[in-house]
């Protein structure tokens, strides 16, 4: 998917730790920074933006791809680029940005991230402002609904005449515009979530692993069902500044080593499940 935030949000950057690095908490970026936080090069002759840090744009909340549990920064994407900067020999520092800007790499160009992982899908507009790794992640699309509203499908959400929701500005929501529904757009996954719960809508189309995530909350999986997994042909890829082949190349790396040698099938299996038959 690609997710953004509406234009009603209000600009927020934090910088928060990760479960990979021996920071700990969170606290709102402030003030100026000294000589140290400047631009520095890890290993390797890759350009940081900042001294000893990888520095990683996302939008939170968004699992189990990247979220905050006991006052850091997990999951998936996380877990993939702390190992992209323990190669580089630095440390991974998340940023929890506006995602209205990851489209058009205002972050990147800006100097105040070097690259962005949010669960993005690489598509041919995205490719025109970023550079992209290789694809990390096969993602799907799917309908989750309320059990009492009977849908299980986006032609029952059609015919029962049942309102339809989605995350504004992602894969999901065009998937759905493009079969002629007009979806009620919210701004986060918590939102859809929220919608769904209180009945705004009837039904949502989102990520797949993100449902799964909601599924596991005994909460929702009595209020809820899933209904047709709909297949996009989407790829998730990290985001770097146009021109940056130097981290590009590092991240690629990072994600083939980790398919190479086992590392990637363990961490998918810790953050999102079973490794579906022919991934490696």
């Amino acid at each position: 998917m690609s997710r953004t935030a509406n234009g009603h949000r209000a600009r927020r950057i934090r910088t928060l730790a990760t479960a990979g690095v021996a920071a700990a908490g969170l606290f709102l970026v402030a003030g100026c920074g000294s000589d140290d936080d400047g631009p520095g090069e890890a290993a390797g002759g890759v350009p940081v933006v900042k001294k000893g840090k990888l520095t990683t744009c996302t939008h939170l909340p968004y699992p189990p791809f990247q979220f905050e549990q006991s006052g850091k920064v997990v999951g998936f994407d996380v877990a993939l680029i702390d190992l992209v900067a323990k190669n580089l020999k630095v440390e991974q520092e998340i940023r929890d940005t506006p995602f209205e800007n990851f489209k058009t790499g205002a972050f990147l160009n800006s100097g105040e991230c070097d690259l962005a992982a949010a669960g993005m899908t690489i598509t041919d507009e995205r490719k025109k402002n970023v550079d992209f790794s290789v694809p990390y992640f096969d993602a799907t699309q799917a309908l989750l609904a309320s059990k009492k509203s009977g849908v299980k499908s986006l032609a029952d959400v059609k015919s029962m005449k049942k309102k339809l929701g989605a995350q504004a500005e992602t894969t999901g929501e065009s998937y759905a515009t493009g079969q002629g529904f007009d979806p009620v757009a919210f701004e986060s996954s918590d939102a859809v979530l929220n919608g769904l719960r209180t009945g705004q809508v009837d039904a949502v189309v989102i990520d797949y692993p993100v449902v799964q995530g909601w599924l596991k909350d005994k909460a929702n999986a009595d209020q809820f069902v899933l209904g047709q997994n709909i297949e996009t042909g989407e790829q998730y890829g990290f985001s770097v500044k146009k021109g940056n082949d130097k981290l590009r190349a590092a991240i690629d790396k990072a994600i083939k080593d980790a398919k190479a040698d086992g590392t990637y099938k363990k961490l998918y299996e810790q953050w999102i499940g079973p490794l579906p038959k022919g991934q490696s």
